[in-house]
């Protein structure tokens, strides 16, 4: 991804920025948009960064039993989502690791 499309990964966006989108949970996904849904029971371990600098990435849970997040790849902290609750990811350049934001 270019870091020319890093206003659909902002807070305020317009309507020409694409919408969420769904995709599949892999080993390794790749959002494309600041809210992704994503489906199925697979963990998830990389996330590709789409932007080089320090974003945020909000990633929701579709499925009934989700798979969890595993930090084999650039996740720094493991967690298990919980069907239909928004995670927020914080990503760090310098660590190349993206945070799991505090889920209450």
């Amino acid at each position: 991804m270019s870091d020319l499309l890093f206003q659909n990964f902002s807070t305020v966006q317009s309507d020409k920025q694409p919408l969420p989108i769904t995709i599949a949970a892999t080993t390794t996904i790749a959002p494309v948009a600041r809210l992704t849904f994503l489906t199925g029971t697979t963990a998830v371990a990389t996330i590709t960064p789409p932007v080089s600098g320090y974003h945020e990435l909000v990633f929701c849970f579709t499925d009934a039993s989700p798979g969890a997040l595993v930090t084999t790849g650039n996740i720094k902290t493991a967690y298990t989502p919980i069907t239909n609750r928004p995670i927020t990811f914080f990503y760090d350049p310098s660590s190349a690791k993206y945070w799991v934001g505090a889920v209450v």
